[in-house]
């Protein structure tokens, strides 16, 4: 296989691994628990813990791959990954797989952007948009598996499998790191920006996790706010601090290319409203149209079904369609399936749901590569490490933030009702604000210039 199409798989096969790693604990948590004596309410802190260490250690993975060397971090990273798993598989006890947790999301944050970095640093320009695209399918798919695939082996198998099956995987990809990935000269960097990496660090869980406390019962919504207010305090600081300084942690240079800047904030904001759906689909059909997990899955592998068969048509549409032209059109259709949504009732037939539902995906798929593909297309070479620092802690931002703006409004607007829960009527007003959100976010897209990405052709 060539270089071109080996590199990107395999840093899409650790990208899967990683994400997968992320949703597929939740429906195996009841089991889990069990083993411990412990329930699984207390076992959630397992899945936050892995994210929050993500999210928090992203902005140090450039640094580090630059002083190291890429290559090096990159299988440290899987090797650090695969040792993790185990530990989460042998864990007696609660604190004992929380840690081993904190330790996988410690890998992943490290394996993830180091490896998209090398594949940005070593593709042609010609070749960013098939590159792009291998990259991308791992966000659109991992969410959507996770869950039932985690179901699967709990059921069938054992939980401990779910860890235990990232070692061949794991090992799979060390061979190939070794076989096709290609030594770089490490880039000499000052000394590591312990204030930038703490204040980033800070402001992304201050943000998170006050938008995450919105609504929830015994916390004062002032709280809520006065967390979320000092999040964005200590992020106004880091970017102030990051122009002020000679060699911030992250650099903020890729903000000068217009395209990257507009895939970063109008982008950002769609990406977010596209994660919040798989989160709240499944919601509505148990809660609101009282269909039973198994019919709910089965639905939501729409959005899968979509996102599969819109990739062989990816690659092409953003050779041969402006990307002004594309995204503007492509946006519409999703925010055409998120209200869409809105008229969904218990009595809709499954058909015509599981079909709305391959649209959206069709639909996110397609956006979600060609931003993915725009952010990079003008970017220079020199920056790319900080521009995939930057791009990485975005979309893991958007993504998190989208599902918690999306339970925040559920638990608003289901506030006062007698049963505590979510009514149909509080579902159609959370996508009626998605659908919004959304469109005051294409006001970017049509900033992109007309001739925007014109060397990948």
């Amino acid at each position: 296989m060539k270089l071109p199409a080996a590199l990107p798989l395999l840093v899409a096969s650790t990208m899967f691994m990683e994400q997968l790693d992320g949703t597929i604990l939740v429906t195996a948590l009841p089991n889990i628990a069990a083993s411990f004596n412990a329930t699984a309410a207390r076992l959630d802190v397992s899945v936050s813990a892995y994210l929050v260490t993500l999210v928090f250690m992203i902005p140090a993975s450039g640094w580090i791959a630059d002083r190291l060397g890429a290559k090096r971090v990159y299988a440290s990273a899987i090797v650090l990954f695969v040792l993790a798993s185990v530990l989460c598989g042998i864990s007696q006890n609660v604190w004992q797989f929380i840690g081993a947790r904190v330790l996988q999301g410690l890998g992943g944050a490290m394996m993830v952007p180091v490896g998209r970095l090398i594949v940005l640093r070593e593709t042609e320009k010609k070749d960013l948009i098939r590159a792009i695209a291998y990259l991308t399918w791992p966000a659109l798919s991992a969410p959507l598996l996770g869950p039932p695939l985690g179901g699967f082996i709990t059921t069938y198998f054992s939980w401990h499998w779910i860890f235990y099956i990232n070692v061949p995987l794991s090992l799979i990809a060390l061979f190939f790191v070794w076989r096709i990935v290609p030594v770089t000269p490490k880039i000499e960097r000052g000394k590591f920006d312990t204030s930038g990496f703490f204040l980033t660090g800070t402001a992304i869980l201050g943000t998170l996790a006050g938008i995450e406390l919105l609504g929830r019962s015994g916390i004062p919504i002032a709280a809520a706010v006065a967390l979320f207010a000092f999040g964005l305090g200590c992020g106004v600081v880091a970017v102030r601090r990051a122009l002020r300084i000679d060699d911030p942690m992250i650099s903020l240079a890729a903000f000068r290319t217009l395209t990257f800047r507009l895939a970063m904030r109008g982008g950002g904001f769609f990406r977010g409203c596209l994660a919040a759906m798989p989160f709240l689909l499944p919601l509505l059909f148990q809660i609101g149209f009282g269909l039973d997990p198994v019919t709910s899955g089965t639905l939501v592998l729409g959005i899968f079904a979509g996102n599969l068969g819109m990739k062989p048509a990816t690659t092409w549409l953003i050779r041969n369609i402006s990307f002004r032209r594309l995204m503007l059109v492509n946006a519409s259709v999703a925010v055409a399936t998120i209200l869409g949504f809105v008229l969904l009732t218990p009595q809709t037939p499954h058909a015509v749901i599981f079909a709305l539902l391959v649209v959206a995906g069709m639909a996110r798929s397609m956006q979600f590569t060609t931003l993915s593909t725009l952010a990079f297309s003008e970017v220079p070479k020199p920056i790319m490490g900080s521009a995939n620092t930057l791009f990485s802690m975005q979309q893991q931002a958007a993504n998190a933030v989208g599902v918690a703006i999306a339970g925040a409004l559920l638990r608003l607007t289901s506030h006062g009702h007698e049963n505590g829960m979510q009514s149909v009527t509080d579902f159609q007003i959370t996508f009626v604000f998605f659908a919004v959100l959304a469109c005051v976010s294409m006001i970017d897209f049509f900033k992109v210039p007309a001739n925007a990405g014109e060397a990948l052709r």
